[in-house]
């Protein structure tokens, strides 16, 4: 347990993630997680809130809205990218062996998610850890119209970036102790993003043993 809360409080450290050149990191990590089909497991949600955080308490020192313009900027060129992917390998993904880096149910869900909410999808998967790597490229494999698919990408960044840094901005400027307890905020924002994740890894499951 002492080891978890540890790892915790290196993936909320400041000094190593948001400072001293960790802002063009944050602009990486979510460019990366928002387009890259190996950015899946990068914590672009919980580091969206802490920057947010972070500015109001003056430890990250760039102006609130030059954060929020240059991660709406990354989000959109990360949509792109995955776009672009997607639209050049098609469906040479599908048969692509599983790695670490890739495995094909997340194109799977993706593909669940973009059914179930059409455009949407490339909108509300923002919110969601997996689908929001995957959904812009399962959009450039079945070739979703680019102008289409670039209000979309617009819009979901806007909806995405502002809502969670902006949230942490004024809470940390509301609290101002709030920076003290990262670690369980992390905790609560991991928890929060994944709960969705594991209600739809259920009903697939259970929609397969009704068809079985």
């Amino acid at each position: 347990m002492e080891n978890f809360w540890e790892y915790l409080q290196n993936l909320t450290d400041a000094q190593s993630i948001l400072s001293s050149g960790g802002f063009y990191l944050l602009l990486i990590v979510v460019f990366a997680e928002t387009g890259l089909f190996f950015g899946f497991f990068l914590p672009g949600d919980y580091l969206l809130f802490l920057a947010g955080l972070l500015s109001a308490a003056g430890i990250i020192h760039v102006p609130i809205y030059t954060l929020v313009l240059s991660l709406i900027a990354a989000g959109i060129l990360g949509n792109y990218t995955g776009y672009w992917f997607g639209y050049r390998t098609g469906p040479v993904l599908f048969s692509k062996n599983d790695s670490f880096f890739f495995k094909k149910r997340y194109i799977t869900v993706a593909e669940e998610f973009y059914a179930k909410y059409g455009g949407m999808a490339l909108i509300l998967g923002r919110f969601f850890p997996i689908v929001r790597t995957f959904a812009p490229i399962f959009a450039g494999i079945v070739r979703v119209d680019l102008k289409k698919f670039t209000v979309y990408n617009i819009v979901g960044s806007v909806a995405w970036v502002t809502t969670l840094t902006l949230a942490g901005y004024f809470l940390g400027r509301r609290f101002p102790n709030l920076k003290d307890y990262l670690q369980y905020i992390v905790l609560g924002l991991i928890i929060i993003t994944t709960i969705p994740l594991i209600i739809a890894f259920v009903r697939r499951q259970i929609a397969k043993s009704k068809e079985q």
